[in-house]
């Protein structure tokens, strides 16, 4: 069973039912057989995942490794393994993607649905390639081929307005993509020039590159890292894409397809590029702190909803770079684990935003009051998942961002002070549009108003379970990324402070 290429039929069970999905008939409320059929891929593609999590062995870094040469003249590699950073990336994107089809069963009808459920089995194998590879050219090639399903879920799928949102959300993505190739390419100079061209990471980090070298890729690769993530100032697209596509689609995008803009710092900036990472820490968190607030300040002016949840990741996503970029134990921990929080509370919210959306027919804060009083497990839910978003101690997210604050703290007192401002502008952000949205008088219209039903529960009460598990017991993901962190911090050259312990004096008792 251990002989099993066990990431390479994690990366085709979605690819192939992608396949399957897009050849049959188109699916509606009387024809549910390609959604069913893209469910089932979804549920062994998770099954998969566990399986590849029940082999981990935490501490004992690089695992389930397959190494194939691909195009020997540049030292190219079909190369796949697992640590505790891609294992957790895995996870989440193997948990979410079932979610995201229950919750979005009726979205596509009236519209090639099979379409919908095969374009996102496409970006699940595509992102889980991502997350697994351990060769840069193999990364490079998946990093841009998520595009194109991407690009089909935001354009085909969603609201007026939605092909001019996935347009511009190619042109970034591809503006980034350019930078990297070219990143990408400097790298083969540079590896051939030390003796034998290689794209393998455990073979580039070992490389001995120039200081300017080291610091030009390094920029290139971020700036694509930068625009995925997304952060200040190359995050204009994400606010679009939000309010224009499905909610199911956002899903996708921000709390899957975004996590490779940060887990590209930490594989790749870090892993390959020690000396410019130490180098640029001060640029990239004054970027992260600028993200972090005026995100907040963008959220808190909206009037739609989707929008506004959007907005609300852009903040997010400054701190999980934040923590990534304080260099410590605690803020490369609080930073991972923040990516798998902030993207169950996330999907928690923009799903249950769909469901409040489908039923008022408006995404408009202003248009929505006194939910509460029609639909109160819709209105609860919705509470929950924002208590988490603004880091509420008993759910997730709290555990993540007090690990970032301490290393922000760790850091300069500075960095600390403004980074707390993130977490009272979101505790005005969310209760300001709960207070809006779900309090209030009832809305005579809103008269036969149905709260959620058990399909719509399917999907969102696992979340809501694992904001609260994680709230209260975060050692086992803890216990998968620190090893993974101590690897990465012991690569770049630094380590935690030790505390000062006073020696005794001789004969002291």
């Amino acid at each position: 069973m251990n002989d099993l290429p066990w990431l390479t039929v994690l990366i085709a069970v979605p690819l192939v039912g992608a396949l399957v999905t897009a050849v049959l008939p188109k699916a509606s409320r009387t024809t549910p057989l390609p959604k069913q059929v893209a469910l089932a891929f979804a549920l062994v593609t998770a099954a998969v995942g566990v399986v590849i999590a029940t082999q981990y062995d935490a501490g004992d870094g690089m695992q389930l490794t397959e190494t194939h040469t691909w195009i020997e003249a540049f030292g190219v590699h079909y190369a796949l393994g697992v640590d505790g950073l891609g294992l957790l990336m895995i996870l989440l994107t193997v948990g979410l993607v079932p979610v995201v089809f229950v919750a979005s069963w009726h979205e596509a009808d009236g519209r090639n649905a099979a379409a919908f459920f095969a374009w996102a089995l496409a970006l699940e194998a595509f992102s889980l390639c991502v997350f697994a590879a351990t060769d840069v050219f193999l990364f490079y090639v998946v990093f841009e081929a998520t595009l194109i399903p991407a690009y089909f879920l935001i354009g085909g799928f969603g609201r007026e307005g939605r092909a001019f949102a996935a347009l511009k959300f190619l042109m970034y993505q591809l503006g980034g993509g350019l930078v990297l190739l070219a990143a990408v390419i400097g790298l083969y100079v540079v590896s051939a020039d030390a003796g034998s061209p290689s794209y393998l990471l455990s073979d580039l980090q070992q490389l001995d590159m120039s200081t300017t070298w080291e610091r030009w890729l390094f920029v290139g690769f971020m700036i694509a890292f930068v625009v995925k993530a997304p952060l200040f100032p190359l995050h204009t697209w994400l606010a679009d894409t939000t309010e224009h596509a499905t909610p199911g689609t956002s899903v996708l995008l921000v709390c899957i397809l975004d996590k490779i803009g940060t887990f590209g710092m930490l594989r790749f900036c870090l892993g390959m590029f020690p000396g410019a990472s130490e180098w640029a820490t001060p640029v990239v968190i004054t970027l992260a702190l600028i993200s972090i607030v005026y995100g907040a300040f963008l959220a808190i002016g909206q009037d739609d909803i989707l929008r506004l949840i959007g907005l609300t990741s852009l903040s997010h996503f400054g701190f999980i770079t934040l923590g990534i970029f304080a260099l410590t134990t605690q803020g490369g921990s609080g930073a991972i684990l923040y990516m798998v929080n902030h993207g169950v509370a996330t999907a928690a919210l923009f799903l249950l935003a769909g469901y409040l959306i489908r039923r008022k027919g408006t995404s408009l804060i202003s248009e929505i009051t006194g939910v509460e009083s029609r639909a109160p497990v819709l209105a609860g839910l919705f509470l929950v998942a924002g208590l988490a978003t603004l880091g509420l101690p008993g759910l997730s997210q709290f555990v993540s961002e007090i690990l970032v604050m301490i290393a922000a703290f760790d850091y300069h007192w500075w960095v600390g002070v403004v980074s707390v401002t993130g977490i009272v502008l979101a505790a005005i952000y969310v209760l300001w549009l709960y207070q809006r949205t779900m309090t209030g008088p009832p809305v005579p219209a809103d008269e036969g108003m149905r709260d959620l039903g058990r399909r719509e529960l399917v999907a969102v009460v696992p979340l809501m379970a694992a904001l609260v598990l994680f709230g209260f017991y975060p050692m086992p993901m803890l216990d998968a990324v620190n090893p993974t962190v101590e690897s990465l911090l012991e690569h770049v050259g630094v380590s935690d402070d030790q505390p000062t312990v006073p020696v005794a004096e001789e004969g002291a008792h």
